[in-house]
């Protein structure tokens, strides 16, 4: 089982997303475990502060290192292999690749920072910092959850199958094929023949080719550093010469207008 220590200012931020859908009965069958500390609760002043004004001025405070160091101290399994994160807009860019990596901890506990930011000194105290993006979010509690649902992924039995995961966007290095379900047709708009035609070796080039497409339109950077199959080379070399057929065919019925 993999555990899940979140250390946070605002413990009733995860009440309820926690409860539902695939954490809440993943947790309850037993296949990961979610335990929220309030970092208040380890501040040794009687009034339990836990952020500061900055040494050398400036706006904002600063969370302490003394309560922040002394959960994770407190919260650390020594003995079952834990592995720190601090969420901070300067750690290292969240991806699938780095959710993956995260599974082979049986204990990750993960620290939400607030304010303007968190003591310098706490940086020596954790194992990885991680960001989820290039862009501001008041505190680290969102990413702890978007955390916890990308590696929880991993873990076997949490998802009702397990081949949804291996699909996944990402987890092959290509973008997710189109999905479709019934009515098959919706305001004009129809299901593709080959997924109602029972062919299942054609439903999968299908998708494979689909997967493709969708990537070379919309993440081409992931074709970069993917390694494709003979199949693979040869459904894209025919996807290009698709799609530069159909700008030819845009630019000469704009030379006709």
């Amino acid at each position: 089982m993999t555990t899940f220590d979140i250390l946070t200012l605002f413990p009733d931020f995860f009440t309820s997303t926690l409860k539902e859908s695939i954490l809440g009965k993943a947790q309850e069958k037993g296949f990961i475990q979610v335990r929220v500390h309030n970092i208040r609760d380890f501040a040794k002043d009687k009034h339990h502060i836990t952020d500061d004004s900055p040494f050398g001025g400036g706006v904002g405070m600063v969370l302490k290192p003394e309560p922040v160091v002394e959960a994770l101290e407190k919260t650390k399994n020594y003995q079952r292999g834990s592995h720190s994160v601090l969420l901070t807009p300067q750690g290292k860019i969240f991806t699938q690749k780095v959710a993956e990596d995260l599974i082979n901890f049986p204990q990750i506990i993960l620290i939400c920072g607030r304010y303007e930011g968190v003591d310098e000194r706490i940086r020596h105290f954790v194992d990885q910092e991680i960001s989820l993006g290039d862009f501001i979010l008041n505190g680290g509690e969102a990413a702890a959850l978007v955390i916890i649902e990308a590696v929880s992924r991993f873990i076997p039995g949490v998802l009702g199958k397990e081949e949804s995961s291996l699909n996944d966007s990402f987890s092959v290095g290509l973008l997710e094929f189109p999905h479709y379900t019934r009515p098959r047709d919706f305001r004009g708009f129809t299901v593709p023949d080959v997924l109602i035609s029972g062919h299942h070796k054609e439903i999968m080039r299908w998708r494979l080719r689909e997967s493709l497409k969708r990537t070379l339109l919309r993440r081409p950077d992931l074709l970069e550093h993917k390694k494709l199959s003979s199949e693979e080379r040869e459904l894209l070399k025919d996807i290009k010469k698709e799609l530069t057929s159909l700008q030819e065919k845009q630019y000469e019925s704009v030379g006709d207008n």
